[in-house]
């Protein structure tokens, strides 16, 4: 090449610098990538509308769906070289049928011959049956004739005591119509003389609990009024709903105003026994006061010139000292008063149990205690016989509370009038009637509430002794 060129007297160019490359490679041409300038997305133009109408090789978009194969592809099932189990068309039989009817379906071959599974759901009802002197004997009416009887018998044999289908399907133009109550009446009162005069396994109106024997009694007169009352609430108008719905707005009305003057005396309630409570405190002090070691001599002769004062003025009968008598902290010896669970729609029978709003968090506290001491839950279970025998219970624990309270101030009223005493009359002992001594004939120590009942009061026995 390099001669050819020197007798046609041209130029040669000149070498090229080795390099590693072009050792390695030798005369191959370098590829050239070229880069295709990207389209620019207009501006105000969505992302979304300008992919539909460019791509990167500036092409229109295809008319119809294409697949470019550079999408995922789904994975192809992955076969494996065993033989794959084989199917049959085989048929069977439902033992539940009567009809020896016979139906196919795919199973495997190598399953065993089963029975067909489904046929474990088909629930036979029993039903009761009799002979002719059976029913001569024990089911004889005025009301059904045995032949109504019998086909009464048949319907429930074929339509599994569904007795609205029953009622459909009765012959009315053989026998009168009866009336779905009727048609229940009659089969249950056949379950029931059968099931005491024998012992049948169809017997489904029978449940033993506790070992005794007990049958099933359908109420036909009370499934009449429930459905009558049912009816006639269903044939409502919009203006008796309305008003129904009125009544009941004012029946909330009066509950709460009730609610209101019943939390109101409880208030006052609790106002005039906090006085109460004051006053006696103020006694009690005063009178301990009046006893004290220190002061003999000055409460004596106080206690003296008031006596010569009333006497003076002739007043000694009407003009006492204020003491606190019995009638200041009268106890109402009544127990608890449970309320009677009035509210419409379901309610739970445990609120029977729950205390009244009037019982306060002291005298709650303080039946807990007595019913722990008894060993007694404070929240059993509560069926009918239970909450009423419970209720009953803490009223009377209630009660025994009250009284053991009415007590203690009696015995603290008799003790001040005799402490009273002792101070207006020193050196003399306060000595109590025969009548109301603290024993009786027997020798045993009679109780102080009797003996506050033969006095009548503490303030009746301080006038005494003044």
């Amino acid at each position: 090449m390099a001669d050819i060129l020197d007798i046609l007297d041209i130029d040669q160019p000149g070498a090229s610098e080795i390099t590693r490359e072009s050792i390695i490679h030798g005369d191959k041409a370098k590829k050239k990538y070229v880069t295709t300038k990207a389209v620019r997305r207009p501006e105000g133009m969505h992302r979304e509308v300008f992919a539909l109408l460019y791509n990167d090789n500036k092409e229109l978009p295809p008319l119809l769906p294409t697949d470019t194969g550079k999408a995922y592809k789904q994975t192809k099932a992955r076969l494996g070289m065993r033989k794959v189990r084989k199917w049959v068309w085989a048929p069977f039989t439902n033992p539940a049928r009567k009809d020896n009817a016979v139906f196919h379906h795919w199973k495997r071959a190598a399953d065993e011959a089963k029975e067909y599974p489904f046929a474990q759901f088909n629930k036979q009802v029993s039903i009761p049956s009799y002979s002719e002197s059976e029913y001569n004997q024990y089911l004889k009416s005025e009301d059904w004739s045995q032949a109504e009887t019998d086909h009464l018998i048949d319907l429930c044999q074929r339509f599994d005591l569904r007795f609205i289908v029953i009622h459909d399907r009765w012959d009315r133009a053989a026998f009168r119509d009866r009336s779905v109550e009727d048609l229940k009446e009659r089969y249950y009162n056949i379950c029931a003389i059968l099931s005491k005069v024998k012992t049948n396994p169809w017997s489904n109106t029978v449940t033993m609990v506790n070992g005794e024997k007990r049958i099933y009694h359908y109420d036909a007169e009370h499934e009449r009024k429930r459905k009558e009352q049912l009816k006639r609430l269903f044939d409502r108008t919009q203006e008796q709903i309305d008003e129904e719905q009125m009544l009941l707005a004012e029946l909330k009305k009066i509950e709460a105003r009730k609610r209101e003057r019943e939390r109101k005396t409880q208030d006052l309630q609790k106002l005039i026994s906090r006085a109460d409570s004051g006053n006696v405190v103020s006694n009690s002090q005063a009178n301990v006061v009046n006893d004290g070691p220190n002061t003999p001599t000055s409460a004596v002769s106080n206690i003296a010139r008031r006596h010569d004062r009333k006497l003076h003025k002739k007043k000694l009968t009407s003009q006492q000292r204020p003491i606190r008598t019995v009638e200041a902290v009268t106890v109402e010896w009544s127990g608890i008063k449970f309320p009677e669970a009035r509210g419409t729609g379901v309610w739970l029978r445990s609120q029977r149990m729950k205390l009244p709003p009037g019982v306060g968090q002291r005298k709650s506290k303080a039946l807990e205690q007595e019913l722990r001491l008894m060993n007694i839950d404070i929240a059993p279970t509560p069926t009918e016989a239970i909450c009423k025998h419970f209720n009953e219970l803490r009223s009377d624990l209630a009660l025994s509370l009250d009284l053991k309270n009415a007590l203690a101030s009696c015995e603290f009223e008799l003790q001040a009038l005799r402490h009273q005493y002792e101070a207006l009359n020193p050196g003399k002992t306060l000595s109590i009637p025969a009548s109301i001594c603290n024993s009786n004939t027997d020798g045993e120590a009679k109780p102080i509430g009797e003996i506050i009942d033969v006095v009548g009061s503490p303030s009746a026995l301080n006038t005494t002794i003044l």
